[in-house]
């Protein structure tokens, strides 16, 4: 496919799918996003992928004269560094785990009276609710962590079953 006819739309493709990026990017960063803005951002920067791609395609030599100057190669290698760098856990929790993990856990941890006394749900609510979860309550001294595991992840699922988003206390 020769690419040089494609350009009236690919060099659109990039600037749009840069600016849909880059807004919403700013927007998550100072949490004033709202809407769609975070699921924009995640699938509609495959459009920018892609155009950069097709970019790439239509600018070889001068793309690859970059990879000649000094300057270029530093800028590009930092940036390489900071993206390794990007994989690092920080923070000082155990194991590389988010700063949330903590709180989540100790929850899973409780008893389910307990849990049912945070949800402010009577402990019949609480099994009915992990119940139409599907999960199985065969006693009360039970934890979440008794019924779902140590996994983190099914212990949010767990509890966001039991706290939904609208009903959480604050």
């Amino acid at each position: 496919m020769n690419l040089s006819s494609q350009r009236p739309w690919i060099t659109p493709l990039v600037i749009g799918s840069f600016l849909l990026s880059a807004v919403t990017g700013l927007l998550m960063f100072f949490h004033l996003d709202s809407g769609l803005n975070k699921l924009a951002h995640e699938w509609l920067s495959w459009a920018m992928l892609v155009g950069v791609g097709l970019h790439l395609g239509l600018n070889q030599l001068p793309f690859k004269r970059y990879f000649q100057q000094p300057l270029a190669r530093g800028v590009m290698a930092g940036f390489a560094a900071l993206l390794l760098l990007s994989f690092l856990p920080v923070g000082g929790t155990a194991g590389g785990q988010p700063p949330f993990a903590a709180p989540v856990q100790a929850l899973a941890r409780a008893p389910l009276p307990a849990l049912a006394q945070i949800a402010s749900l009577s402990p019949e609510a609480l099994r009915a609710r992990l119940g139409a979860a599907g999960l199985v309550v065969t006693n009360d001294a039970q934890t979440l962590q008794d019924i779902v595991g140590p996994e983190l992840r099914a212990q949010i699922n767990a509890l966001n079953r039991i706290l939904p988003p609208n009903t959480a206390p604050r």
